[in-house]
């Protein structure tokens, strides 16, 4: 593996722990397989995050494209709030 900038090993990190961004999403990004992406989460975490992340991950259909439904064609859940990143003012 290459080394990454701390920038790209937080998004990294981040899009393994979500749910619904698929392996093949972080491949495409960063180049880095499933196998790749368990060893860079084995390497820059706690054990005990590690093997919190791995027992979550065994349970998500969602992080392998070819497990997902086919009427699935996003990234983002549609249920999700756009913001736009706005700070509300009170």
């Amino acid at each position: 593996m290459e080394p990454f900038t701390i920038k790209d090993t937080d998004r990294i990190i981040e899009m393994a722990w979500e749910d619904r961004t698929p392996f093949e999403a972080i491949e495409f990004q960063f180049g880095l397989t499933e196998k790749e992406v368990i060893a860079f989460m084995r390497a820059n975490s706690k054990p005990s995050s590690f093997r919190m992340w791995r027992k979550r991950m065994a349970s998500r259909k969602t992080k392998h494209s070819a497990l997902r439904s086919s009427n699935v064609l996003r990234f983002k859940c549609s249920r999700q709030k756009i913001s736009g990143n706005k700070i509300s003012k009170r």
